[in-house]
């Protein structure tokens, strides 16, 4: 397998960097805002807030259920600096000393209490979510090339603000010009090949991204390109927004009470309007059903596994949890983080083959992301070029996106 530098969290100017000492206050500071931790949390989360920002790596509590495995995945470096360490090992860490801090694993009021879902609630039940179980609607009903498109790019693009399923569906140009490497077709012609199978798709966010994931899951299931879909899912709360069983869950139950909910808040609207809207949101209604009995059948299974929050990369997953990806159609992955673990955090070369540092993967598999870190490889010279010209942090900002695509034989 070939080799690049590791992407380290301290380097100064780097977008790692930015994370631990511009974005992670900000996020600190929305924690503390969106529940009423005690005295005893709120000291735990600040002064976790100061160590990574400015001293150095202190290992979990030996209490900590996790505290050995941790000890082996950060041997030689508790001790050092924050910023010397690997930017995945150091910011998975954040993330789980801040469940550390807030109680989530100890006895007490506190267990189990996700800190970020005031955060995924109020993404799952906002306007955003209305629009795009409206939109919904005005897809075409049937299994076509054009719905397939259109939810495929709904899942790729996530939460960016400007998109919806009616605007992936009419293919806006802003969303091609932006797509800077597309292995659809190949991804699409596999799945035919391959029509029947299990697919897999680990998930990444909640919320307004896990909405168009599992409606591309449910075209899968109903148009018989898969038998059965099985989501993976984080084990706990992580990385502020990533799905959870419980975040799952959620979003079925959204679906199915589109119609519902659409009626209710549209009593005061004149009746023809009320009608077209509940029309329209049947359509996301009907999907929910689907995921449900799909679920209750077996077609659609939600697993997880304790690697999923682990501070490394695919290449190292354990034998238990390859082994179910073994025999699948294809794995999708979704989202920059899953990316960032499937070819490794590191600086490669933009034009490095996708092939090269994906061929580990365990199945046939395809990387639906949009870019919002360093890491990036698969794109062609000429528009590696172009986006450098054009002076913009395109490797960071989320206005570019990547379908990838490694076969197997």
């Amino acid at each position: 397998m070939p080799s690049a530098p590791v992407i380290l969290s301290g380097t100064p100017g780097s977008f790692a960097r930015d994370v631990f000492h511009e974005r992670h206050p900000k996020l600190v500071q929305q924690v503390l805002d969106a529940l009423p931790y005690g005295p005893s949390e709120r000291a735990a989360i600040e002064e976790l807030l100061a160590e990574s920002i400015d001293g150095v790596l202190q290992p979990l509590s030996t209490s900590a259920h996790d505290h050995q495995q941790w000890l082996a995945w950060g041997e030689g470096l508790f001790g050092r600096p924050w910023g010397e360490a690997p930017f995945l090992w150091a910011e998975s860490y954040f993330y789980r000393r801040l469940l550390e801090a807030t109680g989530y694993f100890r006895p007490g009021p506190w267990q189990g209490i996700d800190p970020f879902a005031p955060f995924k609630e109020a993404e799952l039940a906002g306007p955003a979510v209305d629009a795009e179980l409206v939109a919904l609607g005005d897809l075409p009903s049937d299994f076509t090339d054009k719905r397939a498109a259109a939810l495929l790019s709904s899942a790729l693009w996530g939460n960016r603000a400007d998109l919806s399923f009616q605007i992936t569906a009419e293919a806006g140009g802003s969303i091609v010009s932006d797509l800077v490497a597309d292995d659809s077709e190949s991804l699409w012609a596999e799945l035919e090949r391959a029509q029947g199978g299990r697919v897999c798709i680990i998930a990444d966010n909640a919320g307004r991204e896990l909405l168009p994931d599992l409606v591309l899951v449910d075209h899968l299931l109903a148009s018989g390109l898969a038998a059965q879909v099985v989501v993976y899912v984080k084990p706990q709360p992580y990385y502020v927004s990533d799905a959870t069983m419980a975040d799952v869950l959620a979003t079925v139950q959204r679906l199915r009470t589109a119609a519902t909910a659409a009626a209710a808040t549209m009593a005061d609207v004149l009746a023809t309007v009320q009608r077209l809207r509940t029309a329209a949101t049947a359509a996301a209604a009907t999907i929910g059903e689907r995921l449900w009995r799909a679920m209750n059948s077996g077609a659609l299974v939600v697993r997880t596994h304790s690697f999923f929050c682990a501070p490394l990369p695919f290449h190292d997953m354990p034998a238990d949890l390859r082994s179910e990806f073994v025999g699948a159609a294809m794995t999708i992955l979704k989202g920059d983080l899953n990316y960032r673990r499937l070819v490794g955090d590191q600086l490669w070369p933009p034009t490095t083959a996708f092939t090269e540092v994906a061929s580990h993967f365990p199945s046939a598999v395809t990387a639906l992301r949009t870019l919002k870190s360093d890491v990036i490889v698969g794109v062609d010279a000429a528009v590696v070029a172009q986006l450098d010209s054009a002076g913009t942090p395109w490797r960071t900002n989320g206005r570019h996106a990547v379908i990838q695509v490694d076969l197997r034989p």
